[in-house]
């Protein structure tokens, strides 16, 4: 029974802070690494499909409040779209152990200017 209760409380935390717009799938894969020894390219996979589901709740409730701007989606998700799909396949050709660095340091400065911002 214990082998499901850490992945259920892991993604429902998850989800709550996604709502909240803090990043629960960055605490998504840190858990399932870390603590439940998913590999990292499969904890990869299984936040992606996470977040299907969770932004299109997102979506449905900002559009149900009112909150989307329907004339920059319509400019932003081809582009969008467009360069999420040629860095795919720009992200195929490079090492994956080429990228963990600057990714680290990208999450870094992420976190250093969230940190250091004021409302």
């Amino acid at each position: 029974m214990r082998e499901w209760l850490i992945p259920l409380a892991a993604g429902f935390g998850a989800g709550i802070l996604s709502a909240w717009g803090v990043g629960g799938g960055t605490l998504l894969l840190l858990v399932m690494t870390l603590v439940l020894g998913v590999p990292p390219e499969e904890a990869r996979c299984i936040n992606l499909l996470y977040f299907l589901p969770t932004a299109a709740a997102g979506v449905w409730q900002h559009r149900k409040n009112g909150l989307l701007d329907t004339d920059a989606l319509r400019v932003t998700v081809p582009w969008g779209s467009a360069f999420a799909a040629l860095g795919a396949v720009a992200a195929t050709m490079v090492d994956t152990e080429a990228l963990r660095r600057p990714f680290g340091v990208f999450l870094l400065l992420c976190a250093a200017v969230t940190v250091g911002k004021k409302e």
